[in-house]
């Protein structure tokens, strides 16, 4: 797990650690050990606003949108970082396959870094609107007194190295819930950053296999999903458990 962290901190940004025996562990007990392995990396901390440290990422039967977030779904996801729309987010974001979809489900890995280089030599002028505020809904994921959006920009400068805060859904579901436009160099910036993420040379797909964990840098790498169909039965269907981990704050949501 030293070596983990040093290849978030210093590396490429993530790993997938290969893998616990899910043949002989009950899901309890792999769940245990991936807390234990994943504390070694950084504090985990809460994912909701009641304070959940432990989250089953399962589809919930729900279509996504404001209140329900996609990981409880089987829709598609975009490349995004997580708790975008919200004030403290993780550093990494950490995932144990407990069992894959029946079909789909993919998992991609993007570096921010190359997608930004590239935005640079093909994009400038976009670029620099990623620097400036967009508008996010907040998933209901706050105090009941407090405002239902937020506004930030996509990247920021943090100590000389740029920061990723993006997620495509929540910016535009902010938007349609303020009931205004986003302003067309606004929009063309954030297709622009989209495509360019999908562009096949700078993401690595991969198929989560039952133990494996994946650990991803928040701020510097982007993950989604393909859709995915699950078996009808409820202990076969697609079933991965989440961690977030931070060791700046509190453990408390807003950190």
């Amino acid at each position: 797990m030293a070596g983990v962290r040093e290849v978030l901190r210093d590396g490429v940004g993530f790993v997938i650690i290969d893998r616990l025996p899910m043949d002989r562990w009950s899901v309890d007990e792999a769940r245990a050990v991936y807390w234990l392995l994943s504390q070694l990396v950084s504090r985990p901390v809460a994912q909701n606003w009641v304070g959940q440290l432990v989250y089953d990422v399962r589809d919930l039967g729900k279509p996504p949108g404001d209140g329900v977030r996609p990981d409880i779904t089987n829709a598609e996801q975009n490349f995004h970082t997580d708790n975008s729309y919200n004030l403290c987010p993780p550093d990494y974001v950490s995932l144990l396959c407990v069992r894959p979809a029946r079909e789909g489900g993919v998992s991609s890995i993007v570096s921010f870094y190359a997608v930004y280089n590239e935005m640079q030599r093909r994009h400038p002028g976009l670029l620099a609107r990623l620097f400036e505020p967009y508008v996010f809904d907040r998933q209901r994921e706050h105090a009941p007194d407090d405002p239902r959006l937020i506004s930030h920009p996509l990247v920021q400068m943090v100590d000389g190295q740029p920061v990723f805060r993006l997620s495509h859904r929540h910016v535009v579901n902010g938007y349609r819930m303020a009931g205004r436009a986003l302003d067309p160099e606004g929009l063309e910036a954030l297709e622009t950053l989209e495509a360019t993420m999908r562009e096949p040379q700078f993401a690595r797909e991969f198929w989560f296999e039952p133990g494996q964990i994946q650990i991803v840098d928040n701020t510097r790498c982007g993950h989604r999903r393909t859709g995915f169909v699950d078996f009808a039965e409820f202990e076969r269907k697609r079933h991965l458990v989440r961690l977030w981990l931070r060791d700046r704050g509190r453990r408390f949501y807003n950190g």
